[in-house]
């Protein structure tokens, strides 16, 4: 599994995933292979929790929409996830079924966004998200949750400090999360009366060790 965040605080959002693949009770971690569960789109980053499988499919998948890969907010990424639903279906084969009384087709993909536009989460049935201050999947989620919740209202503190922050007490605690960390951070749109920053433009990208 994994420990994934998303932080809202001030003008950024930030976006933040630990390193660490399993198979069962084996580990691949990144010193064997370059493992990325936080994938640009656009404008946006893209952290997903669950099998494997899903990150080359995703890859694939959201950067060859193109312009049908909408997610700046949270009607769009519904709108999205839709279509992203339809082509993991006809191309990708992927196996709708969870549980016998589902009340939907199952994408069967958790995942967070960040972007401009705010921060996001999507999940199987294709509900949509939008947090005002921050969240996690994984395993390693509830010991995220519950460090980025301590530590938000510090005023020294920015959104990718709380992610970095989150993501390494899940691989502190959850056995199947490790480092390095890769934080993700982007200005969010200025609101309405405001001069609007221009899109992903303040971006930065870190990579570091837990």
């Amino acid at each position: 599994m994994t420990t994934c965040v998303v932080v809202r605080k001030g003008d950024e959002v930030a976006i933040a995933a630990d390193a660490l693949v399993t198979f069962g009770d084996t580990r691949l971690s990144r010193a064997y292979e370059r493992n990325q569960k936080v994938i640009p789109v656009g404008e946006s980053f893209v952290a997903l929790a669950g099998t494997t499988a899903h990150f080359p499919v995703m890859r694939a998948l959201l950067t060859g929409m193109g312009d049908e890969c909408r997610l700046m907010t949270r009607d769009d990424v519904f709108r999205t996830f839709l279509k992203v639903h339809e082509k993991l279906k006809n191309e990708y084969f992927i196996n709708t079924k969870e549980d016998e009384d589902d009340p939907y087709e199952s994408s069967q993909i958790v995942c967070l966004i960040a972007n401009p536009g705010g921060i996001f989460g999507v999940y199987s049935y294709r509900e949509v998200f939008s947090f005002d201050r921050f969240w996690g999947i994984g395993s390693g989620r509830n010991y995220a949750l519950g460090a980025m919740h301590a530590v938000y209202d510090r005023p020294e503190l920015g959104a990718g400090d709380i992610a970095r922050i989150g993501v390494d007490a899940g691989i502190e605690f959850d056995k199947s999360s490790a480092g390095p960390i890769d934080v993700h951070t982007v200005k969010i749109l200025a609101a309405p009366h405001e001069t609007p920053q221009q899109p992903g433009g303040a971006a930065t990208n870190k990579d570091d060790a837990a």
